[in-house]
C-alpha cells in the first residue's frame, strides 16, 4: 500500500471526502485537504517516498501524462472514484492564454500553489456581447484515455474575474465553474491538485477562440522509469523552493 506519507495521505483524503457531501461542503473539504498537503515540507516527504518506488507507481504512471494545456499531471495517490490527487508542473511558455481552453470539470476540485504562481480567468456564459468561443463537449473515450471532442456550436462567454495565486494560496472550485489557468512567472510552478470525484459528470465543456479542435486528443502515459524520473526532479524542484 506506501509508506508512512502515503498512508497518512490516504488516510486524510478519506476522513474529508468521506460520504455523500453537498458540494458546496466538498468544494471546501477539498480546498483544506490540499491547502494542509501542499505544504513544501509535507509534499516533498510524500514526493520523495513515491519517488522511491512506494505505492503503485505502475498504475500512477499510466495515468499521469503530459496536458495538453501545457503542464504535467503526476498522479501520487489514486482513490478511484472517490478523488485522485496530483501533482502539476506548470512550464513557462507553455499553455499561454489565448492557446488554453476554457473549460470546466467533471466532478469539484481544489488546488494548492506549492511553488511559483498561477494565473487564472473565470467566465460566465452570456446571450450577446463578450468572447464569441466554439463550444466544444469533451468526454473520454472507451477502451482508452484519449480526450474525445463532439462540436456544439457557437458560444459567447463574460469574463467574470480574474486572480494570481502565489505561493502558499489555494483554491477550490465548483464543477460546472469555467475557468482557463496559465503559470504566470518565468520559473516552473507546481501546484497539488485534488480531484474530488463527488457527483462525477461523464462530459466537461470546452470553450476554444483559437479554431476548431481535432475530435480526438490522445493522452499518452508515461513509462513507469519515466514516471519515478519525473518524481525525482519534481523533489529536488522542492527541495530548492
Amino acid at each position: 500500500m506506501g509508506g508512512r506519507q502515503i498512508l497518512a495521505t490516504r488516510r486524510l483524503l478519506t476522513e474529508s471526502l468521506h460520504g455523500a457531501l453537498p458540494e458546496h461542503e466538498r468544494v471546501s473539504a477539498a480546498r483544506a485537504v490540499v491547502t494542509e498537503l501542499g505544504s513544501p515540507e509535507r509534499l516533498l516527504e510524500l514526493v520523495a517516498e513515491l519517488a522511491s518506488g512506494e505505492g503503485d507507481p505502475a498504475g500512477c504512471a499510466g495515468l499521469s501524462y503530459r496536458h495538453v494545456l501545457g503542464f504535467d499531471k503526476l498522479l501520487l495517490v489514486d482513490g478511484g472514484p472517490h478523488h485522485m490527487l496530483r501533482a502539476h508542473l506548470w512550464h513557462p511558455g507553455r499553455g499561454a492564454i489565448g492557446r488554453e481552453d476554457i473549460h470546466n470539470h467533471r466532478s469539484p476540485l481544489a488546488s494548492h500553489v506549492v511553488r511559483g504562481r498561477l494565473a487564472m480567468e473565470l467566465y460566465a456564459p452570456r446571450w450577446d456581447g463578450g468572447i464569441e468561443a466554439d463550444r466544444y463537449q469533451e468526454s473520454l473515450a472507451e477502451g482508452s484515455a484519449d480526450w474525445l471532442l463532439e462540436p456544439a456550436g457557437a458560444a459567447r462567454l463574460h469574463l467574470t474575474q480574474v486572480a494570481e495565486y502565489s505561493a502558499g494560496s489555494s483554491y477550490a472550485l465548483p464543477a460546472h465553474t469555467l475557468h482557463r489557468a496559465w503559470c504566470a512567472t518565468a520559473e516552473p510552478t507546481v501546484t497539488l491538485f485534488l480531484e474530488t470525484g463527488g457527483g462525477r459528470r461523464r462530459r466537461t465543456d470546452v470553450f476554444t477562440a483559437a479554431g476548431p479542435h481535432p475530435e480526438a486528443v490522445p493522452k499518452v502515459p508515461l513509462e513507469v522509469d519515466g514516471y519515478l524520473s519525473e518524481l525525482d526532479a519534481l523533489a529536488e524542484l522542492l527541495r530548492r523552493s
